[in-house]
């Protein structure tokens, strides 16, 4: 515990899914957290959360796909709670479906969300970083950033996107104190991942439980990786004791790399 005492951390997508997970673990290791996301009702719940545990958060619905939004939530937190030492983005989006059924619109909002949100984030708190020569930045990417899938190309290739700036930005900003870095988990147990399953059941043609127990075939461990399993890696990536790692692209798979 307090492994993040008196730090400041900025986490896009804390409403639900991993982005909670995480807003929730950095506070009780002593983070102050600013909590950003569309939904202001999620974020509040994050935050009451947060408080009922004795911790310090500041909510910010801010869509991260406007550059605008994003600064003035930097801003208010920087105010609010102090220099951004960290910035996880978690904010994401997947979709299910064949390649000559993906439409453009899609296309382009699944890159908006997990692409360029990293990407204005990433330019929001940076200056500040750079000025006090330390932080850290942690993107929230997937196995889908490593490798292809089937029935998923705009989410791998935005992933392999966000794979790439997290590489590119790591050797861009390492003498300078600040160190980037992605979390990569395979398939995660829960609601994202749970409104899609509908879309691949129909694909492969059975219902969703077929197409779950299709996805649970392929994990060497036999199951999906729990939520809970990912916050320890990004307080690791946060705090002091990852100081030698940037530029990395750590695996949380079950296995499945290996097959």
């Amino acid at each position: 515990m307090n492994r993040l005492a008196g730090k400041v951390a900025l986490i896009t997508g804390a409403g639900r899914g991993i982005g909670r997970e995480i807003a929730l673990r950095f506070a009780q290791e002593g983070a102050a957290v600013a909590l950003v996301a569309r939904s202001s009702a999620e974020i509040e719940a994050v935050a009451g959360a947060i408080s009922g545990a004795g911790g310090r958060s500041l909510v910010a619905s801010a869509d991260v796909t406007s550059e605008e939004a994003i600064r003035a939530a930097v801003e208010r937190a920087t105010s609010e709670l102090g220099p951004i030492d960290t910035l996880v983005n978690s904010a994401g989006i997947y979709h299910v479906a064949r390649f000559l059924d993906h439409s453009l619109e899609q296309w382009k909002q699944v890159f908006d969300v997990n692409v360029h949100g990293s990407f204005i984030a990433a330019q929001a708190v940076l200056p500040s970083m750079i000025e006090r020569r330390t932080g850290r930045i942690i993107n929230i990417a997937s196995t889908a950033g490593k490798w292809g899938t089937r029935y998923q190309s705009a989410y791998n290739a935005s992933k392999h996107a966000v794979l790439g700036l997290t590489k590119c930005l790591a050797l861009e900003t390492a003498e300078l104190g600040i160190r980037v870095n992605a979390i990569c988990p395979a398939w995660v147990e829960g609601r994202m991942f749970d409104e899609q399953l509908p879309n691949l059941a129909r694909i492969l043609g059975g219902d969703a439980e077929d197409a779950r127990q299709a996805l649970i075939a392929r994990i060497p461990i036999g199951r999906f990786i729990r939520l809970d399993e990912i916050p320890p890696l990004a307080v690791y990536l946060a705090s002091d004791e990852s100081e030698g790692m940037t530029g990395q692209a750590i695996t949380l798979d079950g296995g499945m790399i290996f097959l």
